[in-house]
Order: structure tokens, then sequence, then C-alpha cells
């Protein structure tokens, strides 16, 4: 068997179309109802992804960003809560960063969720990869991209102090003496490091995971260390079944080299199957989403707003020249793994920035895939993303009522939760 996860991309949702919320103000219910869906299909977590500016990356302006809703959006760290009390099982991992957030407020934040989760909470850790974010918070720009690693890397050890702070049995609720916690468990931690300094304990009681879940997205060498040090789960691109085996293959031998059990670590890689009654249905299906001139503008603006490279000065209808970027380098290297040879345009609607293996066809076919894929990888599972612009009821239930009870029929997924926290469901099987 192998995991299955979502990527939820959180901004507006379909405002304009047929499937979405009818344009009706944000109120969280929508992505309430995605929540219970996934969780009727055993789904182990889902994410949100989270941005903290508007870009002018593309053309040097916001209208694109604005126009096509690629980064406004609310914050995905209060909708995680909504979503946890709406649900029993399903995990809830909101991204924060190592940029912005004080190692503190991170820690007590997340050990709170935590508990209002009953241990389904998660932490999808990024350095932010934006300039214009970094502006947002008195810098001029964003630290060069090993140094913000390297900082990152000295938070989550702080922040894992900060948890540990409180040893487990710390609280002991002694109606005799009046005893509410026993302070000979609960240590300062005196942490201090290049970049940050705190005193401690952390101030908040031991979560039911003790620690969150840990998600990353490591693709370059610091960012892969960074994953397997700590994380529990990695979201890592699509880009073939000889790139999906390497990379998994190399952070296991990085978490050995770590001292970790690599089945302690599961890979998730980032798919937008794209299912129908026939294949002919799901091909025209592609056709008319891929081709489409707004979801091609679409795509270049968020493009560019990852990776802070103007996509816009670049000829649609000719290959790319080599590009280097301080931004996210794991989304650029998925971007153009669809070959050099490439145009821009062919890159755009060839694979987007999820997956360079299409799962194209009927639930049965796509299902069949991707057993066949996974088997041949190793595992560890998909984490499954919109392939549109946003996100609408009918992809949900395409996959939730369509795809997902086919892989439940071959065995391939879980059909029920025979756990209740989130590291957990991830170390099942």
């Amino acid at each position: 068997m192998f995991h299955l996860g979502w990527f939820l991309n959180f901004v507006a949702d379909e405002w304009n179309g047929t499937w979405g919320d009818g344009g009706r103000d944000f109120t969280g219910d929508f992505y309430v109802e995605v929540a219970r869906s996934l969780e009727r299909a055993k789904f182990d977590y889902v994410l949100l992804e989270d941005k903290l500016m508007v870009s002018t990356a593309y053309g040097g302006t916001m209208e694109y960003d604005l126009k096509h809703g690629v980064n406004p959006k609310h914050d995905p760290v209060p909708l995680a809560v909504v979503m946890a009390t709406a649900t029993t099982r399903l995990g809830v991992v909101p991204t924060m960063s190592t940029s912005f957030y004080p190692p503190f407020l991170l820690a007590r934040l997340a050990s709170t969720i935590d508990h209002i989760a009953r241990g389904r909470f998660g932490w999808n850790v990024v350095t932010s990869a934006e300039d214009r974010s970094a502006q947002n918070f008195g810098l001029d720009k964003l630290y060069e991209h090993d140094e913000r690693y390297a900082r990152a890397a000295e938070y989550l050890e702080l922040v894992t102090k900060l948890w540990e702070s409180w040893e487990p049995d710390a609280i002991e609720r002694d109606y005799a003496t009046g005893t509410y916690a026993n302070f000979e468990k609960v240590h300062t931690i005196d942490f201090e490091g290049k970049y940050f300094k705190s005193r401690g304990p952390l101030n908040t009681a031991p979560s039911p995971q003790y620690r969150p879940t840990i998600a990353q997205a490591g693709a370059s060498p610091p960012g892969r260390e960074l994953a397997a040090q700590h994380a529990d789960t990695i979201v890592t691109p699509a880009n073939g079944v000889a790139e999906m085996k390497a990379y998994r293959d190399d952070i296991h031998e990085r978490m050995k080299h770590n001292g970790r059990d690599p089945a302690d670590c599961k890979v998730l890689y980032l798919v937008s199957p794209i299912v129908a009654d026939t294949h002919e249905e799901a091909l025209a299906k592609r056709e008319r989403w891929f081709t489409d001139p707004l979801y091609i503008e679409y795509m270049l603006a968020e493009i560019s707003s990852i990776t802070e490279i103007d996509f816009a000065q670049f000829d649609l209808d000719e290959p790319l020249p080599e590009l280097t970027t301080n931004g996210e380098r794991g989304a650029l290297a998925s971007f153009v793994a669809g070959g050099r040879d490439k145009t821009l345009r062919e890159l755009v609607t060839g694979s987007g920035m999820s997956s360079n293996i299409p799962f194209v066809g009927t639930p049965a076919e796509v299902a069949q895939e991707m057993g066949e894929v996974m088997e041949e990888v190793g595992g560890d599972g998909f984490l499954i993303t919109s392939p549109v612009m946003r996100l609408n009821r009918r992809y949900v239930t395409e996959i939730t009522d369509g795809l997902v009870p086919e892989l439940q029929r071959r065995g391939l997924t879980r059909t029920e939760y025979t756990t209740t926290m989130l590291r957990e469901h991830l170390r099942e099987f």
C-alpha cells in the first residue's frame, strides 16, 4: 500500500466557474467540505501551502498575480484548526516560514494546535523564497539560499528543544498535593546559536505527538539534508520514475547518516491525476485545461512568483536559457525537467509544476499506472494537487469518489484508519 496526501494551494477557489464556491466571501466552509471528503477517502493529511506577499515577479507588476489570484490568500494556520475540528482522523499540515516566525511563537502555536487536533497537526517547514515576502517583514531582500537552510537547521534544533523542555510525564494533576506540573520535569533550554537565542521552557503542555509531524520539501542539497534530519514526510515532484527513485534513495542514505530509520519518513510525490469516464474524455479534458490562454498566463505568473524569475521576458515558442535563482530551486528544476529542447509553451502545457508523469485516463487506468509507478519507485505515496488554476468541488469528487475507490479495490491505499495521530498514520506501513 501507499500513502495519500493532498497539496492544497490555498488561493481563491474557483470563484468564476460552475463547481466553485459561487464567489461568496471566504468562511472556510468550502475547505471543511474538502477536508471531510479527504477523510472519507482515508487520506493521511492535507498540506496547506502559503506565501506571504503579492508578487510582482511576472512582468514587474502585481497585475497578473492579482488577476489570477496566484498569491492573495488567507493565513492557513487558522484554517487548519477549522479543518481539524471538523474531522477526526485527517492530518492538517499548514505552512509556516522559519524566516519570519519567531521560534518560540511557532513552537507554542504548533503545540497548541496539536492539542486541538488531538495529535493530527503537522508543520510544513519552509524558508520562504521571495524578496517581496522579506520586504513585508522589514528586510530589503531574502537571505541567500544556503544561509536560509542554515538558519532553518538551527531553528528546528531550537523548537525541538522547546517541545522537549517538558518531560512527557511532567503534568501530574495530583489532587492530594495540588500539583499541576512537576517543576523538576520542566527545564529551561538556554539555547544560544548563531541566529537564534531562547531561554525556555515552552509554557505549553506537551502535545499528543510531543512534537508536531514535520513536513518538508527539500530539493537542493541543504534542503535534502534538513529533511533527512527532521522530516516525517517529504513533498517532492514526480519527475519520472528514475529521478523519483534516486531522490528517495538519497534521502534514505542521508537519514541513515543522521542515525534515523528511513522508514520513519515518507516521501510523497506531487501529482495531478486527470480522470474521466473514458480515456478519450480525460485526454480532451487535459487538452482543454492546459491550452487555455488564461491557464498559460496563470502558470507563468505562478512559476515567476515561486522562482522570482520573470518568465514574461521569454518567448513562449522558444526554449528557455539556463536559469538560476535564489528562490525555490526545486520548483524551477521540476518546471524545466520536461526537457531543455522544449519551448516555454510546451513546458507550461506539458507538466506545469507538479508532475512529469501524466496520470490521465479512467479511474481504473490511472489507479493501475499509479500502482505500477509506486512499485517501481519503492514507495511511499502521492500528494495530489489540482492541475487547474483553482480547486473546485468537481475535481475533489473525481479523486475521492472516482480514483480512490479504485485504488482501494486494488489494495493500493487504506480503506480504514487504524491509528488516530498523524505520525502514526505515516508509520502504519
